[in-house]
């Protein structure tokens, strides 16, 4: 959830330059499953579309003001971005422009803080146009 309020902070201090979307997926620890010893919640293996729309709602606390997405059951979403535990992206115009390690350890913030504060600054900069005659 620390990293949760960590992204929603970002996302607030970014909402200027850029959109942001939490996607739920396939639970990392589930409670009938491979138990982590510092979860902060009891969160069972998803057994339907169901289970997961309720599991999510937990994410949306963590992070109500940005747009949450659930994954299908399939894990596409997750499949697609190899995703698994948990992953950065940014994506511009259909094109990945950054992609975060993945979690736990490639969970960077700070990573994506510094591509957004590039981005933003050359977003500021003004534009040198060469005009020959």
């Amino acid at each position: 959830m620390a990293r949760l309020r960590s992204f929603q902070r970002l996302a607030a201090h970014f909402v200027d330059i850029a959109d942001f979307l939490l996607v739920y997926i396939e639970e990392a620890h589930p409670s009938d499953g491979w138990v982590s010893s510092d979860a902060a919640y009891s969160i069972p293996k998803h057994q339907c579309l169901q289970d997961r729309l309720r599991a999510a709602q937990l994410m949306r606390e963590g992070a109500p003001d940005c747009p949450l997405a659930v994954d299908t059951m399939d894990n596409a979403s997750s499949a697609a971005y190899g995703a698994y535990f948990e992953r950065l992206y940014i994506i511009q115009e259909e094109k990945v422009m950054y992609q975060g390690g993945r979690g736990p350890e490639g969970y960077k913030i700070s990573e994506l803080r510094s591509w957004l504060d590039q981005y933003k600054t050359r977003l500021q900069s003004p534009s040198t146009v060469v005009i020959q005659v």
